[in-house]
């Protein structure tokens, strides 16, 4: 039996259903902040392949210029880590992104982060 494929518009759309429908945290940033600025980061993450594009980059930049308090990072990595747990990201390459993208997170891409550790 074959196994149907997913296309990439189609986890996309689910990671956004499941981010918009995420519960609100006390952080300023939101889950649908964080959808757009890693929305060009979908394809690269779960392909795992070759370096993540400069729009993801440029994403993931701002992403991290825009969080700078404790609770908006935690906010962001709860709507990272949920988003994870639905596309399920390749390890290496969400373990890579920061350090391609030349930013620093306090916290890695994956479905399984504690972010209570997550801290300026």
């Amino acid at each position: 039996m074959k196994s149907p494929k997913v296309s990439v518009s189609t986890v996309v759309a689910v990671m956004l259903l499941v981010l918009l429908l995420a519960p609100a945290s006390e952080g300023a940033i939101t889950c649908s902040d964080v959808v757009k600025y890693l929305r060009p980061c979908v394809n690269y993450l779960v392909k795992g392949t070759g370096k993540p594009p400069a729009s993801c980059c440029s994403g993931a930049s701002a992403l991290a210029s825009a969080a700078t308090t404790t609770a908006d990072k935690k906010a962001a990595c709860g709507c990272i880590k949920t988003a994870a747990k639905n596309i399920n990201p390749n390890a290496q390459a969400a373990k890579a992104l920061p350090g391609d993208c030349g930013i620093t997170l306090s916290f890695t891409i994956s479905p399984s982060v504690d972010c209570s550790k997550c801290v300026i």
